[in-house]
């Protein structure tokens, strides 16, 4: 399998994946670009990682997880199929073996919970780490604060983290959410999907997924 470096630094990763979060950033979506992207990579390698998976899978998580929303550079809707086209050129260029390949561009088609199920250990992983990523320095700008949802309740949560117990079987997401920029409900009547199809993923993964908000147990 090919490494998280050589795939940063393939000339087709870097112009899209500034394409994307432009893109993005155009129709008032939060960021998405380098932050996330490296964010994702790392918390994937490391929900892998911590469950016992070899340093290949590793690998291919670690890629999935920094590519898994490149297909922003083409739209919106369906970018996860999108960016899985884009991820099988990238990484067919870089002569990665078809079977790798495969795995790879099947967690990135997967990862969006409106349309993407986890289907193998890697897009599971994507997924949960994809999702756990809501921190106020997505936000772009302060002057929707009031009136977007979305950017509210990212600026509203100071601390997010994926704990792993591998012993109890157990991923549990951690946020800190300053509640008087916005209430807890607000964060589920946005993420409530991410949530479910986080569930599904640790249990493809053999584990129990947990919401912690502010130190309570909501999940």
């Amino acid at each position: 399998m090919v490494t998280l470096k050589e795939v940063i630094n393939h000339p087709q990763t870097k112009a899209f994946m500034e394409v994307a979060n432009a893109n993005l950033g155009a129709i008032g979506y939060t960021e998405h670009g380098i932050r996330h992207a490296e964010l994702v990579a790392m918390r994937t390698g490391h929900i892998l990682k911590s469950l016992g998976f070899n340093k290949k899978m590793r690998d291919m998580g670690e890629v999935a997880g920094y590519l898994h929303d490149i297909g922003n550079a083409i739209n919106r809707h369906d970018h996860g199929q999108d960016g899985a086209f884009l991820v099988y050129h990238i990484l067919k260029d870089l002569k990665a073996d078809y079977k790798d390949i495969a795995q790879v561009v099947a967690a990135v088609g997967n990862h969006d919970e409106e349309k993407g199920e986890p289907v193998n250990s890697i897009s599971a992983a994507v997924i949960i780490a994809d999702k756990s990523d809501v921190h106020r320095s997505r936000v772009r700008t302060m002057k929707e604060i009031d009136f977007d949802i979305h950017d509210r309740v990212n600026y509203a949560v100071k601390e997010s983290h994926v704990k792993i117990d591998k012993k109890r079987k157990k991923i549990t997401m951690e946020l800190v959410i300053d509640t008087r920029i916005s209430k807890v409900m607000e964060y589920f009547e946005i993420f409530m999907s991410r949530m479910v199809v986080s569930q599904k993923a640790a249990k493809l993964l053999g584990c129990e997924f947990k919401l912690v908000i502010n130190k309570t147990k909501l999940l």
